[in-house]
């Protein structure tokens, strides 16, 4: 499907281009996705003090990834970032049960920001390679993702040291990304190919 998907909207649109977020809290394994997803190996990294940012070329997609670090002290200046987002990639520690309640909060905090309303949601339960990490029914259950209304999300179990899960969670979204934010002009350009 993805062949069939990249073909014909490339056909219709060409290249776009997506400014991503991908927030969670510290050592959650934002940055190590970030650098799999770009380069398609494991890097090895620190704790990221400030932001990465890097564009990742997938499918007719440039997006531009943002990695926030998720320090505890570093959080509150997210919302610098919020402006012209249209996705989050949402990564949770799917074995640090601990700071589930913390992952928590800090996501629906996020939701509740009036500048990205409008943002798809992609949550990571990352690290599935570890004992004792949830899987994602567990993970969505923790994070209450049964609570979100009015937004597009969904949930992927990852593993960005194997490279598990994270492509076919940009599937997910790059089709969100298409038939919720490009939707009007989707229709009209399926219109006027039938014409």
């Amino acid at each position: 499907m993805g062949i069939l998907f990249t073909r014909m909207f490339s056909s219709l649109f060409g290249n776009r281009e997506a400014r991503i977020l991908v927030l969670g809290l510290d050592n959650a394994g934002k940055t190590t996705i970030l650098y799999r997803l770009q380069m398609g190996e494991v890097v090895s990294t620190i704790p990221t003090i400030g932001f990465n940012v890097e564009t990742v070329q997938y499918n007719n997609i440039r997006f531009q990834v943002w990695d926030l670090g998720g320090q505890t002290s570093i959080r509150p200046y997210w919302r610098c970032y919020f402006p012209n987002t249209q996705a989050i990639i949402y990564v949770v520690d799917s074995s640090d049960t601990d700071r589930l309640v913390i992952a928590k909060d800090e996501f629906h905090a996020i939701l509740q920001e009036e500048e990205l309303k409008g943002a798809v949601v992609l949550i990571f339960a990352n690290k599935q390679d570890l004992p004792g990490a949830l899987d994602d029914a567990a993970v969505t259950e923790a994070l209450e993702l049964h609570k979100i209304k009015n937004r597009q999300w969904a949930i992927f179990k990852t593993s960005a040291i194997k490279g598990e899960g994270l492509f076919e969670g940009l599937d997910c979204w790059s089709i969100e990304f298409f038939l919720v934010k490009l939707g009007p002009e989707l229709n009209g350009s399926l219109r006027s190919m039938n014409e």
